[in-house]
C-alpha cells in the first residue's frame, strides 16, 4: 500500500470531487512511450456504482491519448482467486473495453494471481 501512496505523489493522479469532497482517484504510471498502466484506482464506498470509476477511467483515457499512448493496462486479482469483490472489479474493467491478457503469479505470488488486462487505444 505504501508503494501506491508514494506513486500518487510523483505520478499523474486524477481526482474525482463532489463539491469540496474527494470521492475517488486514479493514478497512472507510464510504462513506455506508447503505454500507461492504471497503477491504482479507488472510489469511496458510499459513492461506488455511481459512475465515478467510469469517469476516472475515461479521463485517464483522454490523458494517455493526449500523451501519445496506444495502450492502457491494469492489473487486478485474477479469476483463479475466489473473490467476489475482484470479480466485480474485473467485470468493471471489461465493461470499459479492457481485454484479459494473462493471469500470472509472477507479480504477487501464488496466493494472489495477477490478471493483466489491456485496452488498445484508438
Amino acid at each position: 500500500m505504501v508503494d501506491y501512496a508514494q506513486g500518487a505523489r510523483t505520478l499523474p493522479t486524477l481526482l474525482a470531487r463532489e463539491g469540496s469532497r474527494d470521492v475517488g482517484f486514479l493514478t497512472l504510471k507510464p510504462q513506455t512511450a506508447a503505454a500507461f498502466e492504471i497503477l491504482a484506482m479507488g472510489v469511496i464506498p458510499d459513492r461506488q456504482r455511481c459512475g465515478i470509476g467510469k469517469a476516472l477511467v475515461e479521463a485517464a483515457l483522454r490523458y494517455t491519448l493526449d500523451g501519445g499512448a496506444r495502450l492502457l493496462e491494469v492489473k487486478t486479482l485474477g479469476p483463479s482467486h475466489p473473490s467476489e469483490n475482484y470479480a466485480r472489479t474485473r467485470a468493471f474493467y471489461e465493461s470499459l473495453g479492457f481485454i484479459p491478457m494473462e493471469e500470472t503469479t509472477a507479480f504477487w505470488g501464488d496466493a494472489n494471481p495477477c490478471l493483466i488486462l489491456v485496452k488498445p487505444l484508438p
